[in-house]
């Protein structure tokens, strides 16, 4: 058994006692009483922020300062991929015959290329501060990270190479969140036009950590404990874990989404732009083996075209055409509640 991990002032602070973050899930996994059962257990939560309105954020934040427990949150830092309007058109009109099975008809889909009401949600965070917020997908300029700071927040960067933790290490962060390719759901890459490194969390956590002066949490491929061991013993601070926690009693992961990762018969992940234009690594399934070849880069233009097809599909409990996010240990994903979860993987360290 490892001794326990020096947690960093940024991370000790905010009353962790376990080296097992839950990552943010965005889209309904992560729910407020995720977050909650997190805490409880000794770790942190971060409420993700991402496709939500305003009003609905300012709801669950509401819910989380009630409970008394520390939470974070996660935002997308705006990092538009503009989508080219020929290709969208071209891949509308291709994947029309999968939406036709829900009476969903994507010829007059318009070219929607918001920033998740950026603006919005960073007001709210600095006016009324939480004790963590953490950005993907770019890195906010640093009189943003600054206000933050200065509000009492302790700010994590999420990053998916050494330049990109470098970047973030002089914009400012208190802490770098290091993902790896194995990761489920989106990539962090600030670069979604390039292929996503093939690097292995522990490789990746030695290179980051030798070379800032950052804590580095690790994430990506964290499934068992025994992997949480070996990125603390490259130098993580702690890890953070998602797809471990997609069958967790209090995530709010769909019905149709939770039978897929119990599925036997499925054998692999893959890293896909099927469904949002952005690389993101999900169960291999009838919609990614049509069209990742054929799927354009280009978020979140690709997410508002695919998000009422994947909507209907999983009402209609349809796992063909559902993005089904999983990291590449979905296999060990177990449904129990969360703290019992975040206790094994940090049995070991």
């Amino acid at each position: 058994m490892l001794p326990f991990v020096d947690m960093s002032s940024a991370l000790r602070d905010l009353g962790i006692e376990l080296p097992v973050l839950a990552a943010p899930m965005a889209g309904g996994p992560t729910t407020p009483e995720l977050v909650v059962a997190a805490a409880r257990a000794g770790s942190l939560g971060f409420l993700p922020a991402g496709y939500k309105t305003p009003d609905a954020l300012a709801e669950q934040l509401a819910l989380l300062r009630a409970s008394g427990a520390p939470f974070g949150v996660n935002v997308f830092a705006p990092n538009p991929v503009p989508v080219d309007p020929a290709e969208f058109r071209a891949y509308a009109d291709a994947i029309q015959r999968e939406a036709d099975r829900f009476g969903i008809d994507l010829s007059d889909s318009p070219i929607v290329e918001d920033d998740d009401f950026w603006g919005d949600k960073l007001d709210m965070l600095v006016a009324d501060p939480v004790p963590a917020v953490s950005f993907t997908f770019a890195i906010p300029d640093r009189g943003t990270i600054a206000a933050l700071r200065a509000a009492g927040t302790v700010v994590l960067q999420t990053v998916t190479t050494l330049e990109e933790a470098r970047a973030a290490e002089e914009a400012g962060v208190d802490v770098i969140l290091l993902q790896a390719s194995a990761a489920g759901g989106h990539s962090g890459t600030m670069h979604p036009d390039r292929p996503s490194p093939q690097v292995a969390l522990p490789d990746l956590v030695g290179q980051v950590s030798a070379a800032v002066a950052l804590p580095v949490v690790g994430a990506g491929g964290v499934s068992t404990a025994a992997d949480v061991v070996v990125a603390l013993e490259a130098g993580a601070v702690a890890v953070a874990v998602g797809t471990a926690l997609l069958l967790a009693d209090e995530a709010g992961t769909s019905a149709t989404h939770r039978d897929a990762l119990r599925d036997h018969s499925r054998t692999t992940t893959v890293m896909t732009r099927a469904f949002t234009g952005r690389p993101a690594r999900a169960l291999e399934n009838g919609f990614t083996r049509a069209y990742s070849g054929v799927a354009p880069t280009g978020y979140p233009a690709l997410h508002h075209l695919t998000r009422s097809m994947r909507q209907a599909a999983a009402a209609a409990d349809d796992a063909d055409r559902l993005h089904l996010w999983a990291g590449t240990g979905w296999q060990h994903a177990e449904a129990m509640p969360a703290a019992e979860i975040l206790a094994s993987l940090a049995s070991r360290a």
